[in-house]
Formats: structure tokens, C-alpha cells, sequence
């Protein structure tokens, strides 16, 4: 059986955590990172370092065009949308707030599963591979536990996505190969997602979560809140910090 893989690697603690993950799990990996007009660029350069330290091929995709389309969200148009700040834990688990960018993750799926079908059909009709001996999955990190409530974040999403993949695909109609999605994570809290990057030797220390792009960390805003959280109930120090955040 011969498996490839794509992660979606944002440069985040979770993002990076799964793509970690995922080395072990398929031959072939590619990671995915999207510059999708977003209001700084930090987390994509440490995406980048990142996949060179796990040896990955990493491709830098720019959708900066999402901007001027999912415009109502303070990630994408901060000038007009404030991105909230030092929310307690009750706020950020209530109602779903103006960081999220509409159907971000849905187009996000939708072109890896797209990268994904093209490398397997190539295996498939070019290489000679046999397709009941292949299999292709998409890697990511969404979280529904620790969140702030993005809708796109929930397991039966991904469930349906799945579904869409396949009876939208070549690979799946005429070979019955699905692109299986895969969200390891998403049962997980954020002290469990820190507990697993420890053992599994994630390059924390240059991972970025913060919602600004600043030499350090904003602290608080809902991404370094949650983070904050999982390293303190972990019993771990955030190595980007000089001491931890608490809230």
C-alpha cells in the first residue's frame, strides 16, 4: 500500500503538530500554506521554516484574493474590524467572533483536496499503480474543544466535507479512492495538543499563533489566550515566552 499525504501548515502550535504527526503516517507529504490576504505574513515564514526543519516539500500558495471576497472578518480587513482583545474564557467559548473568515477552511479543503486528487491520478494513470493499493489524505488541525467557535472547526463539517470530496472527484467516481480527511486533534484540549508536541518533538519555538505579527506575542488576544491556556494546564513553558501567559 502506498499512501501520500497533504498538510495544511499554517505555522502554528497546531497546525505543526499535526503536520509532525503526519510524517509518520503517509510516504509522501506535501505541506500547504495559503497567503490568503491575511493582516501579516509571520506565520507563513514560519511555516516555511518549519517544513524545511521536518525535511517536507512545502508549497506557498497565494489566495490573497480571499480578502476582497470573505471581507467581513478582522483577519482579512483590519482596518475596518477590530480583532478582539484579553476576552475571558466564557466570552471566547460564546457566539462566533469577527476573527473568523468566512468559508476560509472550505476553500482551504477544497484546493488541497484538489493538489491531493492530481497527485493520485498521476500515480494512478501515469506511474501504473494499482488503485486498490493507493490511498490520499488531508491532514489538519482543527480543534473543537479549546476554540473559538468557528463552525468550521466541528467534526461533522469535516464529515460532510468528505462526503463532497469524493462524490466531486474523478479519483473517487471512477477509482473509488477517497481523499480521506483526517483531524487528529479535534477531540484533543490545547494542554493535550502541547502534551503531544512534546513527545512528538515539535519545533515550538518557531511556531506563531498570535493574530498580530509583532517581535512577540500579542498576549491577548483569543489564538494567545488559548495557547497560553495549554502550556499552563500542560505544565510547560511556552518557549516563545519569557514567562507564560495567564489570561
Amino acid at each position: 500500500m502506498w499512501s501520500a499525504g497533504v498538510t495544511l501548515l499554517s505555522g502554528g502550535l497546531d497546525s505543526t503538530t499535526v503536520t509532525t504527526h503526519a510524517l509518520t503516517k503517509v510516504d509522501q507529504l506535501t505541506a500547504l500554506t495559503f497567503n490568503y490576504g491575511h493582516t501579516h505574513s509571520k506565520e507563513v515564514t514560519c511555516a516555511q521554516k518549519i517544513a524545511k526543519m521536518l525535511g517536507i516539500q512545502h508549497k506557498l500558495i497565494d489566495i490573497s484574493f480571499l480578502a476582497d471576497i470573505a471581507w467581513y472578518s478582522s483577519l482579512t480587513n483590519p482596518t475596518r474590524f477590530t480583532t478582539p482583545k484579553a476576552r475571558t474564557e466564557q466570552e471566547i467559548n460564546s457566539g462566533v467572533p469577527i476573527t473568523y473568515v468566512p468559508l476560509r477552511n472550505t476553500m482551504f479543503i477544497t484546493i488541497a483536496g484538489a493538489y491531493l486528487e492530481s497527485q493520485l491520478l498521476y500515480a494512478i494513470e501515469a506511474e501504473g499503480y494499482d488503485s486498490k493499493e493507493i490511498s490520499g489524505h488531508i491532514f489538519l488541525a482543527p480543534n473543537a474543544i479549546d476554540y473559538s467557535g468557528y463552525p468550521d472547526c466541528r467534526p461533522e463539517y469535516y464529515d460532510k466535507m468528505r462526503e463532497s470530496l469524493c462524490y466531486g472527484s474523478k479519483l473517487w467516481t471512477q477509482y473509488k479512492v477517497p481523499m480521506n480527511i483526517e483531524t487528529p486533534i479535534i477531540h484533543l484540549s490545547k494542554a493535550q495538543i502541547v502534551e503531544m508536541a512534546i513527545d512528538l518533538n515539535v519545533p515550538l519555538h518557531h511556531t506563531w499563533s498570535c493574530y498580530q505579527g509583532n517581535d512577540i506575542p500579542c498576549g491577548l488576544c483569543d489564538s494567545c489566550i488559548l495557547r497560553a491556556k495549554g502550556f499552563l494546564e500542560a505544565g510547560f513553558q511556552d518557549p516563545l515566552l519569557a514567562r507564560p501567559i495567564t489570561g
